[in-house]
């Protein structure tokens, strides 16, 4: 796994430990295959949300998979929830037999161009659990996912998620860390990230 700073200042040693990155997670044929079918059958959403006291549109679109048939409760926000599909169950089991990890739920964004995106945030909600391991997915277009320390924004680092890619975010990372997935002015074509998840009943 190569790390890369935002810029040529000072050197930070990112902990990768809490960093777990697969690039060729999917064959290219797969992974092309799974995020047409996605993009072309999954009830897409845009949802609104508080940003500085107002209420906005969400500048990608999503949609819940999982075990629970009705809603999830999560920061405070419920969701409703899609059953699971064969493909995303069949990938659910796959990415738990190689990380020994268990989800039971995928939060799934699609980035359409380089306008969506995803602002600085650390997922640290309680029905996550206090270290939560997150599996993210990555299908089309390759878009940087950067991080920055939460006491040092000058402590950045930039990861380029490949087609197919697989990247395991563990142990204290949402504590200590955010993360974003930037606009960009550059023309970019489709994206869409899986994250799967384990929320807890509280």
């Amino acid at each position: 796994m190569q790390l890369s700073l935002f810029d040529s200042g000072d050197y930070y040693q990112f902990p990768e430990e809490l960093l777990d990155y697969t690039e060729h997670f999917l064959p290219e044929d797969k992974a092309t295959s799974l995020e047409k079918k996605l993009i072309e059958n999954v009830p897409w959403k845009q949802r609104m949300q508080i940003l500085y006291d107002k209420e906005v549109l969400t500048p990608r679109l999503t949609a819940w998979y999982g075990d629970d048939e009705k809603s999830y409760h999560l920061g405070g926000n419920e969701f409703s929830v899609n059953p699971w599909t064969p493909e995303l169950l069949s990938l659910k089991y796959r990415i738990e037999k190689q990380t020994g990890y268990q989800f039971n739920s995928v939060l799934l964004n699609f980035y359409r161009d380089g306008n969506d995106s995803v602002a600085w945030h650390r997922d640290k909600e309680s029905e996550l659990g206090s270290r939560p391991a997150i599996a993210s997915l990555s299908l089309g277009e390759v878009r940087n996912f950067d991080f920055r320390n939460k006491d040092n924004h000058r402590n950045r680092y930039s990861l380029p998620l490949q087609h197919g890619s697989l990247l395991i975010m563990k142990g204290d990372l949402q504590t200590s860390w955010e993360h974003r997935i930037a606009k960009s002015k550059r023309p970019m074509q489709p994206r869409i990230n899986l994250t799967f998840r384990n929320i807890r009943e509280l």
